[in-house]
């Protein structure tokens, strides 16, 4: 499903060190990985290699069976609509855009969804998330936890393959973050989405199948939770 080998990045060839160094990874379909490691250790570009955002690197990354690198950027843009979703910290919501448009959003940069289903599955994603009484409420008017279920349900919305989440409970308080940490586990038992969480915190990293530790650009170990 994911594949990486000998990835190495800099932003800065005047800075101290690359942001990641010789990273070499393996991801099977249908797992739930935790990359584990403190701010600045490089998993967030780690994270963005894999869902195509940065091809500025050395080293091959292959996400189901496509070499990213060698992709063109409209052929990049349709693979990504249809196979990975991220869920972000700090949500990314359009203000403007009612939380059944904002779920919705996504079907407006492809055709993975005929246009008299958009209005049907966007309903299903909020459902799905416990967010439906909320289609027509606007993003500036929910708690955290209820825009980031909107962020969940705009993620599901194309039947991704693969979930990419950025520490999605770090502007959440507990009860909250543990409810979107629930969804990620369900999407993940359920309907089988390969899910890869970033975060610094050990308690959500166990409810992963495996972490991944990095440290200064580094996969320093790995191990199975159960």
């Amino acid at each position: 499903m994911i594949r990486l080998t000998e990835i190495h990045k800099a932003y800065d060839p005047h800075a101290s060190g690359p942001v990641l160094r010789d990273a070499n990874l393996a991801i099977e379909s249908g797992e739930f990985v935790a990359i584990l490691g403190k701010s600045g250790s490089g998993k967030t570009t780690l994270l963005n290699i894999i869902g195509g955002l940065d091809r500025d690197y050395a080293g091959t990354a292959v996400v189901d069976g496509a070499e990213l690198k060698k992709m063109k950027d409209r052929e990049l843009s349709r693979f990504r609509n249809r196979t990975i979703a991220f869920v972000f910290q700090t949500f990314n919501l359009l203000p403007h855009l009612s939380c059944a448009e904002n779920v919705a959003y996504p079907a407006y940069f492809g055709d993975a969804v005929p246009r008299r289903e958009i209005g049907a599955r966007a309903r299903e994603a909020m459902e799905r998330v416990g967010i439906a009484h909320k289609s027509g409420a606007y993003p500036n008017t929910l708690s955290g936890g209820e825009r980031q279920r909107v962020a969940i349900a705009r993620a599901i919305f194309q039947r991704p393959k693969i979930l990419l989440a950025d520490e999605p409970t770090g502007n959440l308080d507990s009860a909250s973050g543990q409810h979107v940490m629930n969804l990620f586990l369900e999407l993940n038992r359920k309907d089988g989405v390969t899910v890869m969480l970033v975060t610094h915190d050990e308690h959500l990293a166990a409810l992963a199948h495996r972490i991944v530790r990095i440290a200064d650009g580094r996969i320093v170990g790995e191990e199975k939770t159960a």
